[in-house]
């Protein structure tokens, strides 16, 4: 992220986190267009809800503490790629990764990188699909690409992920082993409900083809 001469005389804070925050709203316009094409299209809506926020300040300094780094604004810009987040909600696994493509195909968009969460699960049984990707701003000086992490879930995961990130900072990463043996069993629950709604979708669909072919006979 390169900002503009104009902005120098400004507090950079204040500039970094306007960047920042327009790349959010830039980000979500396009997630929503491409969702209502597809609803156009194909008459299906791939994507429940969607979330955005900005990292505080409290929780920026925290970060770069942990990583052993200085609490610099260049170290915060360089270094943590979620201080834009997207959170993406969608009914079904497939669908994440028709999301991820959508998003990808964006000639404007660029993916630096994607950790693939659900394919390779952590140890606790998180599971989500993230995707660092950069955006340009167009300011009046020119564009200036912005860092946003776009994590893609279901509604079981995002759920389940909800329910640990409280436990986590409730005990501050040091939760008792039976509630860590606890989330784990959920986690394979919440994988066995994404496939079976999966399957009982299908099976809907199925039907539906089936009852529309039968009145087109008639």
């Amino acid at each position: 992220m390169n900002i503009p001469e104009s902005y120098n005389q400004l507090d950079q804070w204040t500039t970094v986190m306007f960047l920042y925050n327009s790349a959010l709203k830039a980000i979500n316009t396009k997630i929503e267009i491409l969702n209502n094409e597809f609803i156009h299209l194909y008459n299906y809506n791939p994507i429940e809800h969607i979330k955005s926020r900005l990292k505080t300040p409290d929780s920026i300094v925290k970060k770069l503490k942990r990583d052993g780094r200085d609490v610099t604004i260049p170290n915060m810009i360089e270094h943590l790629s979620d201080i834009a987040g997207i959170r993406i909600i969608c009914s079904f696994t497939s669908d994440i990764y028709l999301i991820a493509e959508m998003i990808a195909k964006q000639s404007d968009v660029t993916v630096l990188y994607i950790k693939d969460y659900i394919s390779h699960p952590k140890a606790n049984g998180y599971k989500s699909y993230h995707m660092v990707v950069t955006i340009p701003i167009y300011l009046s000086e020119g564009p200036v690409d912005t860092k946003v992490e776009i994590q893609i879930r279901t509604i079981a995961m995002d759920f389940w992920a909800s329910l640990e990130h409280k436990i986590y900072y409730k005990f501050e990463g040091n939760a008792p082993a039976h509630l860590e043996e606890e989330l784990k069993a959920c986690a394979d629950m919440v994988d066995m409900l994404d496939a079976k709604m999966f399957s009982l979708n299908q099976e809907i669909m199925k039907i539906g083809e089936e009852q529309k072919a039968e009145k087109e006979k008639m």
